[in-house]
């Protein structure tokens, strides 16, 4: 567990909005998006973590092509994968292209789970629906993360979920379709301790702030045709990443990683 001696902190790589295109996309950053995610796969093997989260909207359209080019290069992450969906995925295609994974066997109806197996507890949220650009998070599945928070409360926790309940400047503003369930959300994760964190993607931009009661972190894309709010110029034209620590006193520290850069 993650007070154990033994245990000084876990590694937890995040990664986001590849958008990936078909092969045969007429599309003039197809093999750029690729290309981008391959780079970001082997920088992450080099970084050793403990876990990898992909926090949606892993391809454009959902089409069975795109998931087919996406996990032949997510075939080489050396760290267990999890993947939640984006509202550009089709959860039933992601589902099939993420093949017999133990976690996804928890729920037919969602493409949310628990992961146990780690010193840090993971919860994976679906904030999709089919056809729906905007967050979701209905009353069924607040029931859901009430309990199974209900039932965590002794272990440090994160959350991922595709669409942050808040706003982000003007990149992001009421994206949920409706607002009550983006505050269900954050009364849920106000009322747990455990939770250290919350990481989400959808934005295409980077955010690092603490948000009741716990720290917030959304991933830019890593596909650099899309991203906002990344000026650096190291950073301009590399795809980068999020690399997570949660220490033995399970507090969250969270650094963008430039891929190919030396830290």
């Amino acid at each position: 567990m993650l007070n154990s001696p033994e245990v000084e902190f876990m590694k937890i790589a995040q990664f986001s909005d590849t958008h990936m295109l078909a092969p045969a996309a007429d599309h003039n950053a197809t093999q750029l998006r690729a290309d981008w995610l391959r780079e970001t796969v082997a920088d992450i093997n080099g970084q050793r973590p403990d876990a990898v989260i992909f926090t949606g909207d892993t391809t454009q359209t959902g089409h069975p092509e795109e998931y087919a080019i996406l996990f032949e290069i997510l075939a080489t992450l050396n760290a267990p994968l999890y993947v939640i969906p984006g509202n550009r995925d089709d959860s039933v295609a992601l589902r099939r292209a993420c093949g017999d994974r133990e976690h996804l066997r928890q729920s037919d109806k969602y493409f949310h789970y628990v992961v146990e197996d780690l010193d840090v507890r993971l919860i994976g949220i679906d904030s999709t629906d089919h056809g729906e650009r905007m967050g979701v998070f209905c009353s069924e599945r607040q029931t859901w993360l009430d309990a199974v928070l209900r039932e965590g409360r002794d272990r440090p926790t994160l959350l991922f979920i595709h669409h942050p309940p808040f706003d982000v400047d003007d990149h992001y503003v009421g994206g949920y379709r409706r607002a009550d369930e983006a505050v269900a959300l954050t009364d849920i994760i106000g009322r747990n301790s455990q939770v250290k964190g919350l990481l989400c993607g959808h934005v295409h931009c980077p955010v690092n702030r603490e948000w009741n009661g716990t720290r917030v972190v959304v991933t830019p894309s890593i596909a650099v045709d899309l991203r906002k709010g990344v000026d650096e110029s190291d950073a301009k034209e590399r795809p980068i990443y999020m690399l997570h620590e949660v220490s033995g006193a399970a507090e969250l520290t969270s650094q963008l990683r430039v891929v190919g850069a030396e830290m």
